[in-house]
């Protein structure tokens, strides 16, 4: 009877979870408060403490935020944990880097598409912050070597590639882009040894993300793509370069 009992309760605990992560996805905006545990329950037909243990694992999935004495918030996953691994992938396998570039290939040509059609002029401006960040950051790059610099350098690139997936009007891409972010960024470094190597400098990749940024502002779709495509496999190629070089 016992077991019985406990089948039931986290059935319940299941269907409360599975309720509530649809009303926080499609009826919650961010940053607003669900209701409290007492009219949760009630509206459920359940325990309190069936409600509870549901909103704990919607706050381990990152979709609600907890805190006590107050109603639970709505929030978005930050894809930390998928984060996590990625940079996990790279620190530990230098090889997974292509990896990444491969889910990139796909992720940012269908972003980029989907912003060369949809970008509103907020979208486009972001991007263009972006790009000039990394223009400014490149002189001195140049001039001194500056690490700070090149850090601010790799930053407003990760910025131009965030900016156009949040451009793409797409929450799922806008999500998966932003778990990358910082293996990313880590990515960028080792890229840029290789175009070194290559005989390259920071001028070929503002100008390859000058191209993306102008084929988004012409709303030709396939030219972005294929912008996009070019830049990537670019990039890939520095990357291996930077992989199979001699250790000195």
């Amino acid at each position: 009877m016992k077991i019985s009992i406990m089948k039931e309760e986290g059935t319940a605990v299941s269907t409360v979870t599975e309720a509530l992560t649809r009303d926080i996805l499609t009826m919650h905006a961010l940053g607003t408060s669900l209701p409290s545990e007492a009219e949760l329950a009630g509206r459920f037909g359940v325990s309190r403490v069936t409600v509870r243990e549901a909103l704990k694992i919607l706050s381990g999935k990152g979709l609600v935020d907890l805190g006590r004495g107050r109603r639970p918030i709505a929030r978005e996953p930050d894809g930390s944990a998928f984060g996590e691994f990625l940079a996990a992938v790279i620190q530990y396998d230098p090889k997974g880097v292509f990896d990444l570039v491969e889910v990139r290939m796909t992720l940012e040509i269908q972003s980029v598409s989907l912003a060369a059609k949809r970008v509103s002029r907020p979208g486009l401006v972001a991007i263009e912050s972006a790009l000039q960040g990394m223009k400014d950051a490149m002189p001195v790059i140049q001039a001194t070597g500056d690490a700070e610099a090149e850090r601010r350098f790799h930053h407003f690139d990760v910025g131009f590639h965030e900016a156009i997936a949040m451009a793409s009007g797409n929450r799922v891409l806008t999500f998966l882009f932003e778990a990358m972010l910082k293996p990313l960024e880590k990515s960028f470094y080792l890229s840029r040894r290789g175009r070194e190597l290559r005989g390259q400098g920071l001028d070929v990749t503002i100008a390859a993300h000058q191209r993306i940024l102008d084929c988004i502002r012409d709303g030709n779709q396939r030219a972005a793509a294929e912008a996009m495509r070019a830049h990537l496999e670019d990039a890939s190629r520095d990357m291996r370069a930077a992989i199979e070089a001699p250790v000195p």
